[in-house]
């Protein structure tokens, strides 16, 4: 995981100056096809956790993916090979890290520590291969990403006989979830029932190996949907045993779909908490452009590395909190956060973050030079913002990816990690629709942000934050969770045996 995140970050966090200095490409529009790119990589892991959950499983797409990225290195025009082989492996390696545990909270420390090995090798391929790339040559920095990943995918297959392989299914559960609208839908005009006997429970042996439950009585959520489930004269083939897949479906699918429903409001709350992030980031790398980003008389920071910020706070609250805090609450409070408490705290720290980053840019501006290329302002400015960021992210993204994992349907567990991928990758195409909607509405993003008030910018993305947040509180509050109770059992349990 690290070897192939380093790779990525060495070329990927270094895009718009790439873009800017080599393809004389504006800033503005350089800072889009960052954002855009980055959505396709985030958006790919989709792709990767279908084929992990239908047909090859979280090993073969991994390695497949690893190869593809590799392949791109050599012909590094083929950006969107590059994105694809990132994002195959990205999240689809946290699932199949995830299945080698059993208990909840053993997950959750899991999905903790692979958020904390992805930051940091993203610290080195922001920093070194950064710093490389702009002072002594890309070929070189390009080469040693090559390295990596060539480093990565050997570490990763040299494990293969340890790895504990969850086989991929013999039928796709994406169509499982397909053929439970279509039957409620051609059962419209059927009266439900209330007896259990009426609903089909013919587990497979596939089905009750990946479910939480085998329930008997469909719930009452959704109830349109439980006529996917009533048995009705026809729906079971002559041998009266194998039901019509696209006619009756089992109790256990109607609840698997009910279950992403549920999830829906959730997820839409990840999607607008990481638009504004995606401006925040790539907005800095502009700022930094225009600011001093000397550490000392001889060495100029790479503006790409800004970035940095985020990911060493991001590494470092990690770390704090699951070697000290969590113990501490767990042992003397016997009290342990549930993932949408963790969610919750890194959606408020995320909009400290953008209220911050319109103070430090209205102090920016009111430094501005007439005429001048770089601000008498040091690039530390930027720092505090993008640490408190950083904090955020170390909450909200281990407990987006932890809460789904735990809450999806057993047969879409490679989905659960991947769906995180989806809003973050949406959110990246937000982030230039906002852009655009900004610079065709106003004039406060212009070719020279020095001429500009990107502070107007971060203002406006911290109320919308804000406004999340109050969103995210009302959606979280009235979901019911389904097995966080098991998770924070199993934390007190651990204290308690030590």
């Amino acid at each position: 995981m690290a070897g192939l995140s380093l790779a990525a970050a060495g070329w990927n966090n270094n895009l718009i100056v790439y873009l800017i200095e080599e393809f004389n490409m504006n800033s503005v529009s350089a800072a889009k096809v960052y954002n855009m790119a980055n959505g396709c990589s985030t958006i790919f892991p989709v792709l990767g956790a279908v084929l992990a959950d239908s047909f090859l499983g979280s090993f073969s797409v991994i390695w497949i993916s690893s190869f593809i990225s590799l392949m791109l290195t050599i012909l590094y025009a083929a950006l969107a090979l590059a994105y694809l082989g990132n994002g195959g492996t990205r999240f689809t390696i946290g699932s199949m890290g995830a299945n080698q545990f059993h208990k909840p909270n053993h997950q959750s420390i899991f999905f903790n520590w692979y958020t904390f090995a992805l930051y940091t090798s993203n610290v080195i391929g922001s920093t070194v291969l950064l710093y490389i790339e702009d002072n002594v040559s890309w070929v070189i920095g390009f080469a040693i990403c090559v390295a990596f990943n060539i480093f990565g995918l050997a570490i990763f297959l040299s494990g293969r006989r340890f790895y504990r392989h969850v086989e991929a299914q013999q039928e796709s559960p994406f169509m499982s979830l397909a053929r439970v609208a279509v039957a409620a839908i051609r059962k419209h005009r059927e009266p439900l029932s209330l007896g259990g006997e009426d609903y089909y429970n013919g587990m497979t042996k596939q089905d009750s190996s990946t479910s939480a439950h085998d329930p008997t009585n469909p719930s009452k959520f959704f109830r349109f949907l439980n006529r996917a489930a009533l048995i009705t004269e026809g729906d079971k083939k002559p041998d009266r045993v194998t039901a019509e897949p696209w006619k009756l479906c089992t109790v256990q699918q109607v609840e698997d779909l009910k279950i992403l429903i549920k999830l829906f409001p959730i997820w839409t709350t990840g999607l607008l908490l990481c638009t504004p992030l995606v401006i925040q980031t790539s907005l800095a790398i502009l700022q930094a452009l225009k600011m001093d980003r000397h550490l000392g008389s001889n060495f100029k920071i790479p503006a790409g590395s800004v970035i940095v910020f985020t990911l060493i706070s991001t590494c470092i609250t990690i770390t704090f909190m699951d070697r000290v805090v969590s113990p501490l609450l767990t042992k003397h409070i016997r009290i342990s956060l549930t993932p949408l408490q963790r969610v919750g705290i890194g959606h408020v720290l995320t909009v400290v973050s953008m209220f911050l980053s319109a103070l430090v840019e209205s102090k920016r501006i009111k430094l501005e030079h007439q005429n001048s290329v770089v601000v008498p302002m040091s690039v530390f400015w930027l720092a505090p913002q993008l640490a408190i960021s950083g904090i955020g992210l170390a909450f909200h993204s281990p407990g987006y990816v932890g809460f789904y994992y735990q809450e999806f349907p057993g047969s879409l567990k490679s989905t659960s990690t991947a769906v995180v991928a989806v809003f973050m990758g949406v959110a990246f195409y937000l982030g230039n629709g906002v852009m655009d909607l900004v610079q065709r509405v106003t004039g406060w993003l212009p070719e020279n942000i020095n001429n500009g008030r990107l502070d107007n910018v971060f203002w406006v993305i911290s109320v919308l934050g804000a406004l999340n947040f109050v969103y995210y509180v009302i959606c979280a509050s009235l979901y019911e969770y389904k097995n966080v109770d098991k998770e924070v059992s199993d934390s007190i349990d651990k204290i308690d045996g030590n």
